[in-house]
């Protein structure tokens, strides 16, 4: 039997230079973690909910412009600002890198979505209901949370624990490639990403996870918002604009 290790610190790679901005992730995240389905009304009052975003931005003038994508979800900081002003200790940081939301405890105050820098947490006005077409999809993994309580992505915390189950009872550790010798671990929106634009791992866990143990030293690493020292362990990589360092290397 292989021992769940202790000292886990989970955490994401975004490599913009891959986002095609196709928004599968989005999709995936929804059909995974139970998220309302969201209605035109609830976007025209601003009150649509989704654990990962895809922010466009436009670069450039007419007609030579181009399109940039930054995928946005918890930062799971490491110092989060969302924490200290939960008055029912709601979300909490554990020892696995994780910004932990315990939704029974939640009272709906939005004290911590007001404190979030990236916005990355929503307020459920709704009790959710979905199409009868539609309830057979639903993850019997996740909780479906009620209206009054704020929610945000877990880096799909149900996958994480049921890959350490399955590590436990079949004596593989967890790793990221799902083979013979590994119990495969992957949130929806890794899975769902059709250019590998996310990368997700254990970064105490290089052997198992070498691809995120590489990618968090890449040169183009980067942090949002990394100057307010929220500790984030969501880990971004710049763009690469090839036509400006032509430019550049021209002049």
């Amino acid at each position: 039997m292989v021992t769940p290790r202790r000292d886990r610190k989970w955490q994401f790679v975004v490599d913009m230079d891959r986002c095609s901005g196709c928004q599968a992730c989005v999709v995936a995240c929804q059909a995974e973690n139970n998220i309302p389905i969201n209605s035109e009304a609830q976007f025209n009052q601003h009150r649509a909910v989704e654990w990962i975003r895809i922010e466009r931005y436009w670069e450039g003038e007419f007609p030579n412009v181009k399109a940039r994508f930054l995928p946005v979800l918890c930062q799971q900081c490491g110092n989060a600002p969302c924490e200290p002003v939960c008055p029912v200790y709601a979300t909490y940081h554990n020892n696995e890198g994780l910004n932990v939301q315990v939704y029974n405890r939640c009272v709906g105050t939005r004290y911590c979505q007001n404190n979030c820098p990236y916005h990355i947490r929503f307020f459920n006005f709704w009790e959710p209901v979905w199409p009868e077409s539609l309830r057979n999809q639903l993850n019997p993994d996740v909780t479906v949370r009620s209206r009054g309580i704020m929610e945000k992505c877990t880096f799909c915390v149900q996958r994480i624990r049921r890959a350490e189950l399955d590590a436990a009872r079949t004596g593989k550790p967890v790793g990221e490639r799902g083979s013979e010798q590994e119990v495969g671990l992957q949130p929806a929106c890794v899975q769902a990403c059709p250019t590998g634009t996310l990368v997700f791992g254990d970064l105490n866990d290089p052997e198992h996870f070498p691809t995120l143990a590489k990618l968090v030293k890449h040169e183009r690493r980067f942090r949002l918002l990394e100057s307010l020292g929220t500790e984030p362990n969501v880990v971004y990589l710049k763009k690469v604009d090839l036509e400006a360092k032509e430019e550049v290397h021209g002049a």
